[in-house]
C-alpha cells in the first residue's frame, strides 16, 4: 500500500511551535511508517520525517513571512495531485482546496476535516460528497450537510509527554492568544481562585492581547509566549490544572488531551468536543462560566491524575489514530 500525505503549508511539519493540522499529520505519518506502510509526506521542504519527504515549497509561509500563501499552496498541492497515479490513496490533512482536483484523479482521496473556518466553505465539501471520503475529529464536529466515514481522534505521540503524579500550584492556560480561547476568562478564573496562572501561546490577535490580557499580567499572572515541545511537557505536567474556557465550539482541542497525558486535570467550558475529550468529575471538569469554574479549581484535588493519563492514552495515542484509519484505509480500497 503506497499512502501519500498531504500537510499544509503554514508551518513545518511537525510545526516548531504552533501548528495543529502539520503535528496530526506528522503523527500520522510517522505512525504509518512504523507500521510498515510506504508513506510519502507532501510538505515544507525543512520538514522532519521517516517517511519520503515531496515538497516545492522550501520554508512555510508562516515560518518565513513575505511569501505568498495562495501560490505556495497551488504549487504544493498541485505538485501532489500532478502524481496522484503514483498512490493507492491520499491522505488530506489540507482542508477544502485539495478536493477541487478529486474529480480529475482516479487515486482514492480520504478528508480528515480539521474545523470549518467558515460556512462559506462548506459547497466545496458538498460538491464531493459522494466522491470524497470525509473523518471528523469529533462527533460535535460534524457538519450535517456532509457525509462521513468516520470519527477518528487526533492521536498524540504519548513518548512526548512525562506523567506527574504530584499537582502542582499554579493554573495553566495553553493556546492561541484569542477571544475564542478565552485567556481573558482564564484570567478571571485564576484571579477570583486566588491562583498563579501561567499563559503559554501565540498571540493571534493584537489587540484582545494588549486590551485584556497585558493590564493584568503581573507576578502571579505570567505571559510565557509561545512554548516548544519541551517547555509544553514541563509546563502541562507541572500545573494544577488546565483552564480552557473557550467561548466557540471547538473542533478538537490538543492541549486539553497533552495535559491529561501529563496526569493534569482539564477546566473546560462545555462546548463543541470537550464532552468527548474530558470526562466529567473524573479527567477534569465540564463548566459554564467563571463561577463554576472558580468551583471546580477548589475540588481538582479530588481527580485522580493516574485516570487522566489512563484515559488520554486510550483514547488519544499515535498508536490508537493509525490503527483506525488503516481500517478506513482497507475499507476504501
Amino acid at each position: 500500500m503506497k499512502i501519500a500525505v498531504l500537510s499544509p503549508v503554514a508551518w513545518r511539519t511537525p510545526p516548531r511551535h504552533y501548528g495543529p493540522w502539520e503535528q496530526m499529520a506528522s503523527n500520522l505519518t510517522e505512525g504509518l511508517v512504523a507500521s510498515g506502510i510506504d508513506v510519502t509526506l507532501f510538505a515544507t521542504g525543512d520538514s522532519i520525517t521517516s517517511a519520503k519527504l515531496q515538497s516545492v515549497v522550501s520554508r512555510g509561509y508562516e515560518d518565513e513571512k513575505g511569501q505568498d500563501a495562495k501560490v505556495l499552496e497551488c504549487l504544493h498541492i498541485s505538485n501532489l495531485m500532478e502524481r496522484a497515479s503514483e498512490f493507492d490513496l491520499i491522505h488530506n490533512h489540507f482542508d477544502f482546496l485539495p478536493l477541487t482536483y478529486s474529480g480529475l484523479i482516479k487515486t482514492p482521496l480520504i478528508t480528515t476535516v480539521h474545523g470549518f473556518s467558515s460556512e462559506r466553505i462548506i459547497p466545496v465539501y458538498q460538491k464531493y460528497n459522494q466522491r470524497g471520503h470525509y473523518v471528523s475529529i469529533s462527533d460535535a464536529n460534524r457538519h450535517p450537510d456532509l457525509d462521513y466515514l468516520a470519527t477518528v481522534y487526533n492521536g498524540l505521540d504519548t513518548s512526548n509527554f512525562s506523567f506527574n503524579p504530584h499537582q502542582g500550584d499554579y493554573l495553566l492556560f495553553f493556546g492561541r492568544i484569542h477571544p475564542h480561547k478565552g485567556t481573558c476568562e482564564a484570567i478571571q478564573i485564576a484571579l477570583k481562585s486566588k491562583k498563579k496562572l501561567i499563559i503559554a501561546g501565540i498571540v493571534q490577535d493584537e489587540n484582545y492581547f494588549r486590551e485584556k490580557v497585558e493590564p493584568y499580567l503581573n507576578e502571579d499572572i505570567v505571559f510565557l509566549g509561545s512554548a516548544g515541545p519541551e517547555q509544553r511537557d514541563d509546563l502541562l505536567g507541572g500545573a494544577y490544572a488546565l483552564l480552557h474556557p473557550i467561548s466557540f465550539d471547538e473542533p478538537f482541542g490538543l492541549s486539553v488531551a497533552e495535559a491529561m497525558l501529563c496526569g493534569t486535570p482539564v477546566i473546560a467550558y462545555n462546548r463543541g468536543s470537550m464532552p468527548e475529550l474530558i470526562q466529567d468529575g473524573k479527567t477534569g471538569f465540564l463548566v459554564n462560566n467563571i463561577d463554576e469554574a472558580i468551583n471546580a479549581v477548589s475540588q481538582t484535588t479530588d481527580i485522580d491524575r493516574k485516570a487522566c493519563l489512563d484515559w488520554a492514552k486510550q483514547k488519544f495515542s499515535k498508536e490508537k489514530m493509525v490503527e483506525d484509519y488503516l481500517a478506513l484505509y482497507h475499507q476504501i480500497l
